[in-house]
């Protein structure tokens, strides 16, 4: 089996931490803001201020009022409220329950996304980590391929007809700039800043930042992102229709947009055959993930909404076909008991 089943203390306490997330973020999306409040004393007087940091990065100050007994104690609900969000204890039980975490440094990152409102603009999570929270989501634990040193994200871009109906501004170079983890945008030979991220200290980890494919195959800049993104082919195909489910760690949990799962397995067969002799191990890991999937929608009786998702595929022309098919090649020569007609008819 590529994949155990998780307990059912393990699926309800992943359902209660994503149901407490959802609600946590809609709080804080409604509200707006997310920063600190602060003393300050003026003329002798002290008064209370709520400071944040704008999307322009500019720090600002927001007036709360005349220090009183009225006023800390709404200073302490605050904390309070904030500490509970964090969300650490409902994540520490979901994680002892045996549900999957994320590896806490890219966590961080995710997170912070997330609170700069990487997601509610409509990025999409992608690679390994969203095969994982695809795990908890699914109430399950994958054998293999779960493994990364990247942090992959998506956007639709200017590609409207898959692009999530968001049109907020958000600075995600500030986002990652604001964690303080030491990355560095790429720049392109053409001195623009290009769409992946590293730290030179920490060459294992790298950020990407990806799209669908355009014209030019160049970089986009999408200025209500404030980042950079990728072309890359085929990558349509996981972008439309993401489902949204929780991503978490020991530090607590954040929402995230993934794709959805038959698309998924569907996806990594076709990007398969376009890796590089040079990214054979990610080539593998592409097949190993599809395996998982696709042996979870093959034991749960539901083949036909994985082959929904493979037609889909072949119908998009003979580009499409010959690397779906290529993957499927070399998925049934690791895994050939999936070599049954209700996924492949």
């Amino acid at each position: 089996m590529r994949y155990v089943e998780l307990s059912l203390a393990a699926q309800t306490a992943y359902a209660e931490l994503f149901s407490q997330t959802q609600t946590l973020e809609m709080g804080n999306a409604l509200a707006g803001l997310s920063g600190a409040f602060h003393r300050r004393t003026i003329k002798g007087r002290v008064y209370w201020y709520f400071g944040y940091r704008d999307i322009d990065k500019q720090g600002r100050m927001i007036y709360v009022g005349p220090d009183s007994e009225r006023v800390r104690s709404l200073v302490e609900s605050h904390e309070r409220a904030r500490a509970a969000g964090l969300l650490t204890s409902p994540a520490l039980v979901a994680l002892a329950a045996g549900a999957t975490p994320a590896a806490p440094k890219h966590f961080r990152v995710v997170r912070r996304l997330a609170e700069y409102g990487f997601f509610r603009a409509g990025g999409v999570l992608i690679g390994t980590h969203a095969f994982i929270a695809l795990g908890n989501m699914l109430g399950v634990r994958w054998a293999d391929g779960a493994a990364t040193l990247d942090v992959d994200f998506a956007h639709a871009g200017p590609n409207v007809s898959i692009a999530l109906p968001a049109n907020i501004q958000i600075d995600v170079h500030g986002a990652l700039e604001s964690l303080e983890m030491g990355f560095l945008p790429i720049t392109q030979l053409n001195g623009k800043v290009g769409a992946q991220y590293r730290n030179p200290d920490d060459l294992e980890l790298r950020l990407d930042f990806l799209t669908s494919m355009t014209r030019t195959g160049e970089p986009v800049l999408v200025p209500n992102l404030n980042v950079a993104l990728e072309p890359l082919k085929f990558m349509e195909f996981s972008l439309e229709a993401p489902v949204q489910c929780c991503l978490f760690a020991r530090a607590g949990a954040c929402v995230v947009n993934v794709p959805a799962p038959e698309r998924f397995a569907v996806h990594k067969l076709i990007v398969h055959g376009e890796r590089p002799v040079a990214e054979q191990t990610k080539a593998k890991k592409d097949v190993l993930q599809a395996a998982g999937l696709i042996e979870y929608f093959q034991s749960q009786g539901m083949a036909d909404v994985f082959n929904a998702a493979w037609r889909d595929a072949l119908g998009r022309g003979q580009g499409w076909a010959a690397r779906a098919q290529q993957g499927q090649k070399a998925l049934l020569r690791m895994a050939p008991e999936l070599d049954q007609p209700e996924l492949w008819r």
